[in-house]
């Protein structure tokens, strides 16, 4: 195929190749977008971009090159006469969106990333992560002692990411019988609460780091809703998980190197009582409607902490290996994949 530009044909592959080499300033134009708040400026009527610089605080004229550049990619309209408005897309960045993926937009495009994907060739020459050699420490060790900000970023970004999938988690998983739920490595705990809220006579245990712990969803710490029912228990679930419940969640977590996932589900595996369910939810790299998401977050996981997202096979094989039987696998929406296993006797 070929694209006409004045009298010359222009064959469509060095077009789309083109826009595909410079994508990072697409990506660099949302990040500007929601750091400014453009898109809780922008109301359900347009605006002008004088008046919605002046909002933001922002230079005008550079402000409708921004928004010109995101409206070629359905972010944002900018008519002629200079009024910005919204589309679904840039709705999405607005702090009150109900499925709003602000946080992701930005945790997706910290500073740190734009450093390691400039060295992704490197990680795929040693299939090790190149982080340490930038900042002389593992990855989460930076995030929680020298950028607090992105890991704030991070916190809220895995939220988000918990409220669009937490009903269909809800909706998938059966704990009929469960007294007590475990989410290892749970965040801020946005699954459990939803999980607690469904069933109420579910008791739930958030174990993550302490300082993640600490910022748990309101609803689980002393004076929330959920509070009187909600253990929270601060360690790493790569040393162990001293926690005992009939069923222990596992969502977004099994993205190391193998030997941490195996030894994180073997700490489980340790913990629980025979019988006692794990149920590993995880974005799979094949078979799922949302591949260019997947496999950019695979790519990620090589260079900051050399993980990876895995295969069906590859993750049912890493579970079996940790001595659990593997008992069910099946989507839980468009890019979540969950795995019900089943610890056995020893």
């Amino acid at each position: 195929m070929t694209a006409m530009t004045g009298s010359t044909a222009v064959p469509e592959a060095v077009l789309r190749m083109r826009e595909l080499a410079h994508s990072a300033a697409c990506a660099a134009a949302i990040r500007a977008a929601a750091r400014l708040g453009v898109a809780d400026a922008v109301g359900d009527a347009p605006v002008a971009v004088a008046d919605l610089a002046r909002d933001v605080g922002a230079d005008a004229d550079a402000l409708e090159r921004l928004v010109r550049a995101l409206q070629c990619y359905g972010v944002f309209t900018l008519t002629p006469d200079g009024l910005v408005a919204h589309t679904p897309f840039s709705r999405l960045l607005r702090e009150d969106a109900p499925r709003g993926l602000k946080y992701n937009a930005l945790w997706a495009t910290e500073p740190w990333s734009w450093e390691v994907l400039g060295r992704l060739d490197e990680a795929v020459r040693t299939g090790k992560s190149v982080f340490p050699g930038l900042h002389g420490k593992e990855f989460f060790s930076y995030l929680h002692e020298d950028a607090p900000a992105s890991s704030e970023v991070f916190d809220k970004a895995m939220t988000q990411s918990s409220r669009l999938s937490a009903q269909a988690i809800a909706d998938a998983l059966d704990l009929a019988g469960a007294g007590r739920v475990a989410d290892i490595a749970g965040g801020q705990g946005h699954v459990l609460s939803t999980l607690m809220e469904r069933h109420p006579a579910l008791h739930g245990i958030l174990l993550d780091l302490p300082d993640v712990v600490a910022g748990a969803d309101p609803r689980l710490r002393e004076g929330g809703g959920l509070a009187g029912r909600a253990t929270l228990v601060p360690g790493d679930c790569r040393r162990e998980v001293p926690v005992d419940a009939d069923v222990y969640l596992l969502k977004n977590i099994l993205e190391w190197d193998d030997e941490s996932t195996l030894r994180t589900l073997r700490n489980v595996a340790r913990a629980a009582r025979p019988g006692a369910r794990v149920v590993v939810m995880e974005n799979l790299v094949d078979g799922s409607p949302e591949m260019k998401f997947t496999t950019a977050m695979d790519l990620l996981l090589l260079l900051n902490v050399g993980g990876k997202k895995h295969t069906r096979a590859g993750l049912l094989g890493l579970i079996e290996r940790a001595g659990l039987r593997v008992d069910d696998i099946r989507p839980v929406n468009s890019y979540l994949h969950l795995v019900e296993s089943t610890v056995c006797a020893s």
